[in-house]
């Protein structure tokens, strides 16, 4: 991609909000880099696109996968840790 979606800056405050990886099954396919699944997400939501439309040769992961994270992320509070850190102190 010619713009970065997601800056290493921005990465480095989601990757300690993120829950522990799950434990890789043998016959699963090879685990997708967690900057990838965030820039991924970041490119759904903006564009607009279907998550089974996510190009998988650009972001090296499924729309599926993408999904999955973003669902995974939510449900760990990623996203609303990011939103408290960010809300000024009273």
């Amino acid at each position: 991609m010619v713009r970065e979606l997601v800056p290493d800056a921005f990465w480095q405050r989601v990757a300690p909000l993120r829950p522990p990886p799950r434990p890789k099954r043998e016959d699963g396919p090879p685990s997708c880099g967690r900057p990838a699944a965030l820039e991924a997400i970041v490119f759904v939501l903006r564009s607009g696109i279907p998550w089974e439309m996510l190009p998988r040769k650009q972001f090296g992961l499924s729309g599926m996968t993408a999904w999955r994270r973003l669902e995974e992320w939510t449900r760990a509070g990623v996203w609303q840790q990011l939103q408290d850190c960010r809300s000024p102190s009273p």
